[in-house]
């Protein structure tokens, strides 16, 4: 099927042909045509689906339709809300690149960016806004903005608006829209808590799923190094140096830790930028246009870049810290192995994450294929006294294991011959910047 049978207008079609897509992708195929109808969707897409495309393009189509190109100011008739800085601009540009031949107005509300400048283009007026649900209450709150007039809701990612506790916020938003509105829900796993939010926002929403869920890409190999702790660091630079890959995604558990592995690893050699949450605006969009450009060839980042990151053909996903929540895994190997492309997905486990991976592997059903030789004493994954879950978190739905004892590290040693893993053997790379 062609993007031509999904109904779209020439306008639309030829934004995507500038765009070089040719073929829409399966939830695209799927959900492109219930839009237009005017249905609500709850879509079940995992990143690099082609999701966004998939509520953009009839968004706009629909949005066309009826604009008075001489109201003004424009009133905003569409709202899109997601959870992150970074998936904001990325959705922002997807709708400027496909309504580049449409006379509708967008503009992204964010936090980490000017309050004046976003109050100075709220009230000149426009069609859309891309949002975060903080930021756009401030506005509200400021009277900059007025929902009174959405025509259209999507919410992307909402299990990660869950997770991030910004589902109050979400509340509080709909809570001023007109009750005669089209709303799609998207999110890349459908827990019990999703199902309730579009149990209440939704009316008679079809669904829609394309992927199983709780499933990771088929073309991602996925590779388990039991290895100590103390030593995590020594076999990624030499993971790194030895392969000479030039992109890698690394996600640690903690700001604090991005930072310091990000020296680390440039007293190693390699060129590495850190990427969370205490970062400025500026300061994040700088390290993910050096990670894209090439000028540093690691990505030390917070979960916050585990979703909203579109980069083609990342080619290597490394959990230097094991995930805290088990679906979080699902998001953060999602990164690689994007749009048919293949990629390699590697946790670097230590003992003391042995039950965290136990976690990971319930949610999959299976278990992930194992490295035997790492170039160091072998450890045990193996759980003894798993320690006891806590209770679902009463907001998201999850298990929250952050706060959970975790079992006493095993003593590891390093072996006395040197391995590929060894530091004495590891190949010494010439020091790089940033």
């Amino acid at each position: 099927m062609t993007f031509a049978k999904l109904g779209l207008t020439d306008e639309l079609l030829k934004a995507i042909a500038d765009q070089g897509y040719t073929l829409p992708t399966p939830v695209q195929e799927k959900a492109i045509p219930l839009i237009l109808a005017g249905r609500d969707v709850l879509a079940g897409a995992q990143t690099g689906t082609g999701k966004t495309a998939s509520f953009t393009l009839p968004l706009l189509q629909r949005l066309a339709a009826n604009t008075d190109p001489h109201q003004n100011p424009r009133r905003v008739r569409a709202l899109i809300l997601v959870p992150t800085r970074e998936l904001a601009a990325q959705v922002y540009e997807s709708v400027l690149a496909y309504g580049k031949y449409l006379s509708l107005q967008v503009e992204p509300i964010i936090g980490g960016a000017s309050v004046g400048i976003q109050t100075r283009q709220l009230r000149r007026g426009c069609d859309i806004i891309v949002a975060t649900p903080g930021r756009l209450i401030d506005h509200i709150k400021q009277r900059n903005v007025s929902l009174a007039n959405i025509e259209m809701l999507v919410l992307d990612e909402a299990d990660r608006m869950l997770d991030m506790g910004f589902m109050p916020d979400v509340k509080q938003v709909m809570a001023l829209l007109p009750k005669v509105r089209q709303t799609l829900l998207f999110s890349a796993t459908v827990p019990n808590a999703i199902k309730a939010l579009a149990a209440s926002a939704l009316n008679n929403p079809v669904e829609v799923e394309v992927a199983k869920q709780n499933a990771t890409a088929e073309n991602v190999s996925e590779q388990v190094y039991g290895i100590g702790r103390e030593y995590k660091r020594e076999l990624l630079s030499y993971l790194i140096g030895s392969n000479n890959w030039k992109q890698v995604l690394v996600f640690v558990r903690t700001k604090h830790g991005a930072d310091r592995l990000e020296k680390q690893l440039i007293e190693d050699g390699i060129r590495s930028v850190a990427l969370h949450g205490d970062k400025t605006q500026g300061a994040r969009n700088k390290a993910l246009e050096y990670f894209k450009t090439g000028k540093v060839s690691v990505l030390v980042a917070t979960d916050i870049a585990a979703r909203g990151l579109d980069i083609e053909d990342l080619p290597h996903v490394i959990n230097y810290d094991v995930p805290q929540v088990p679906e979080d895994y699902i998001h953060r190997i999602g990164r690689t192995g994007r749009a048919g492309s293949s990629g390699v997905a590697i946790s670097l486990v230590c003992p003391e994450e042995a039950w965290q991976l136990v976690e990971i592997e319930k949610l999959l059903k299976r278990q992930i294929p194992r490295i035997e030789d790492t170039g160091y004493e072998p450890v045990s994954l193996k759980v003894i006294d798993a320690p006891k879950k806590n209770a679902p978190n009463k907001t998201t739905g999850k298990k929250d294991f952050r706060h959970t004892k975790k079992p006493a590290a095993k003593a590891t040693t390093r072996t006395q011959k040197p391995k590929p893993g060894d530091k004495n053997s590891r190949p010494k790379a010439k020091k790089g910047t940033r």
